[in-house]
């Protein structure tokens, strides 16, 4: 049987593509050609112990058949959250494309040898403020945050600088995704991918 959902998508009929990660690597090769800052930049949504939620933006840094991939540091609020309710939802926009994306589903931390792997591909001043910042909590000063940064590159001044203990990664492994087109009078196109135990189930929805 041939594989014709490569040339669908070269095609553009991407309501026909036959599983969700290789449609995404594509749309995220457009994106990643066509927009002028951080194509993989999405909104991350939470929950609270309250039940409230919670959005933000972050940088999407993998995205595989096993998940979508962010890092943070898990004492942020986000990363209470998520220890609370590990279920999260994203949307990436991609405004010159007219396209969106979006995912959700349960959420696992990812292993410590990748969370390890990234950290250490970060720049060493991204390293650094990883270990200086008390993400999502008071600050009394920019002083104080820099004086904090300033004290952690002292003490790293020498060798390598290690991932700190509660910074990692975390992995939205999706039970559903959804892609957008923009079409003229708000007609557009829109296909999600449901996970069942036989595979993805494709639905087109209207817009």
């Amino acid at each position: 049987m041939t594989d014709t959902s490569g040339d669908r998508l070269k095609s553009g009929d991407f309501t026909e593509a036959e599983e969700p990660f290789r449609l995404f690597a594509a749309w995220m090769k457009d994106a990643e050609a066509s927009e002028p800052n951080d194509p993989n930049a999405m909104a991350l949504a939470t929950v609270d112990q309250d039940g409230l939620p919670d959005v933000r933006m972050v940088l999407l840094k993998e995205a595989t058949e096993a998940g979508f991939v962010f890092y943070t540091n898990t004492e942020s609020a986000k990363g209470v959250e998520l220890t609370q309710n590990p279920k999260a939802a994203l949307v990436l926009h991609w405004k010159s494309l007219r396209r969106q994306v979006r995912a959700r589903g349960p959420v696992t931390r990812v292993s410590d040898e990748e969370a390890d792997a990234y950290f250490a591909s970060r720049p060493r001043d991204s390293r650094i403020g990883a270990w200086a910042s008390q993400q999502s909590r008071p600050l009394e000063s920019r002083f104080a945050f820099e004086k904090a940064i300033a004290a952690y590159a002292a003490k790293f001044a020498i060798g390598t600088v290690p991932r700190p203990p509660h910074w990692t990664g975390y992995r939205i492994v999706p039970v559903q995704i959804e892609f957008w087109h923009d079409r003229p009078f708000r007609l557009h196109d829109r296909v999600r991918f449901t996970r069942t135990a036989e595979g993805w189930r494709r639905t087109r929805l209207y817009p």
